[in-house]
């Protein structure tokens, strides 16, 4: 007979490949984003990891299976960030990694039932953690792979981007607990959520259309001299048609449009024939550097936004007096940009515009802020030139869907170097111009009006905060369950009574 001792190392080699083998299972849904873009696979992709979570001897073995499930899923989700982390990428994972140890222990320790309903909150509850900005943002939210499906779509102008990703889980769980209890009424339950959707999509009408208006997103490719850029945005700007707003990237202008005459004229001639969106990358006078999105009218007359979210590590580091050290060893920014002061609305020609700058399409709650303005289109201004040959500008640009069906309004995104995107209210595609390519993509989007609200820009993030509060219950009656206090109960509960003498 083998001893403990003798099992034990046994086990202990055996979890060790388990971990790894959850690990896998968390870069798995990267697949489901762009440059793949199998989206069809996030209705099913968490279910390996679920089975392996469910098959653990215990909640706590669950936990670090989950927390490697976490890492998996970080690191297979941001690799194209090691230029600007480097060595951080693996502290990253590991420390948010373990937000997934409570989906873990969850997965473990709950009916099958009850899983279907807790695992998604419990899910939606770490994207809504990851969500705030000082802990670097919500990048690769499961419920984005779903960019190129309207009829998903509708189920984020209900609840958000938030409300898609509880539907995937949901439908996930139930695939895994079909497997694991096998009753078919689970594998019922999962067609049925995934119905939710086309549901939302029949019964919700068409966003409304106040108007057209055409804009013309600017794409000059990876230009590194500023004079450079700047002429290739004038010459490809200045071949336009007659457009009610020419946007260009982020970064499109490397001088101070208010210090430097000479260019400051340049950039007013070329508006004198079509209102153009430029975004300024420069000192002010104080020395300090922020990212502006500038608007020029043929009149002559300006707006100006500041970029308020600034990019963990690209534009800034986070507890610099920590991990400034970064800078040293990767292309982490070496001084910090000033943030501004939070989101505007501008006018062309009659139509409010919410310009947001590259990083901030992440966030729901900007586009959210802008359309509670009275935005009727929502302008992107971006650049991902150092992430090129990486996944991050298509699933950058996808992002402009997600936030068009959240909002009900159609939204573009003009990229310095790609992609360049367009999307209508229901977020479905119009334009995409690629890395690959140089120019200008012209698009006419039907706007609403002013004061259209679908029921996620009028409620906002509510079921994000409705899965918390869940998630907070169940950690609550879970450790209640099984401190020392309900240890003690059980221990003092009578013992059943021992067999009767013959």
């Amino acid at each position: 007979m083998i001893g403990r001792a003798a099992v034990r190392p046994l086990r202990s080699a055996s979890e060790r490949w388990v971990r790894v083998a959850c690990l896998a299972c968390g870069a798995l849904p990267v697949l489901a984003f762009p440059r793949p873009a199998l989206s069809w696979l996030a209705w099913a992709v968490l279910v390996p990891g679920l089975l392996l979570m469910r098959s653990a001897p215990d909640a706590r073995t669950a936990a670090f299976r989950g927390w490697w499930f976490g890492a998996g899923y970080l690191l297979a989700a941001l690799y194209w960030t090691v230029p600007d982390i480097g060595p951080g990428l693996p502290l990253v994972a590991a420390v948010f990694g373990a937000l997934w140890a409570v989906w873990g222990a969850a997965a473990r320790r709950l009916s099958p039932a009850a899983a279907v309903v807790v695992l998604p909150c419990v899910w939606v509850s770490i994207e809504f953690v990851r969500y705030w900005p000082r802990l670097g943002g919500p990048w690769a939210l499961l419920g984005a792979t779903q960019w190129k499906h309207p009829v998903v779509l509708s189920l984020a102008a209900v609840g958000g981007v938030w409300l898609v990703s509880f539907v995937l889980v949901a439908v996930n769980t139930a695939i895994a607990m079909a497997v694991v209890a096998r009753k078919p009424g689970f594998a019922v339950l999962a067609a049925a959520l995934a119905c939710t959707a086309p549901l939302a999509y029949a019964t919700r009408p068409a966003p409304p259309a106040d108007r057209t208006v055409r804009i013309a997103l600017v794409q000059t490719g990876v230009v590194h001299s500023p004079a450079v850029r700047l002429d290739a945005g004038e010459r490809i700007t200045a071949a336009l048609p007659p457009v009610d707003l020419a946007v260009w990237g982020e970064s499109s202008v490397g001088y101070n449009v208010v210090r430097d005459a000479a260019v400051s004229a340049r950039l007013e001639a070329l508006a004198r024939n079509n209102p153009v969106l430029v975004n300024e990358d420069a000192r002010d006078a104080g020395g300090r550097i922020s990212k502006s999105a500038v608007l020029l009218r043929p009149d002559g007359t300006r707006e100006r936004y500041v970029k308020t979210r600034l990019v963990p590590f690209g534009e800034y580091v986070p507890f610099r007096s920590a991990l400034g050290w970064l800078a040293s060893v990767s292309e982490a920014a070496g001084e910090d940009r000033v943030p501004g002061t939070g989101v505007r609305v501008m006018r062309v020609d009659g139509v409010a515009i919410g310009p947001l700058i590259c990083f901030e399409s992440t966030f729901p709650d900007y586009a959210r802020a802008v359309a509670g303005r009275g935005a009727q289109v929502l302008v992107y201004q971006s650049s991902t030139s150092t992430f090129q040959e990486s996944w991050a500008p298509p699933q950058h640009a996808s992002l402009a869907a997600v936030r068009a069906a959240e909002t009900g309004r159609p939204a573009v995104q003009a990229a310095l170097t790609g992609v360049s995107a367009a999307f209508d209210a229901q977020g479905r595609r119009l334009a995409w111009l690629d890395t690959d390519r140089r120019g200008a993509a012209v698009v006419a989007l039907a706007v609403p009006p002013a004061g259209h609200r679908t029921p996620y820009a009028r409620f906002g993030d509510y079921v994000a905060y409705l899965s918390a509060a869940a998630t907070g219950v169940i950690l609550v009656i879970t450790v209640r369950s099984s401190g020392p206090t309900a240890r003690r109960r059980r221990d003092r509960r009578p013992s059943p009574p021992g067999p009767r003498a013959a």
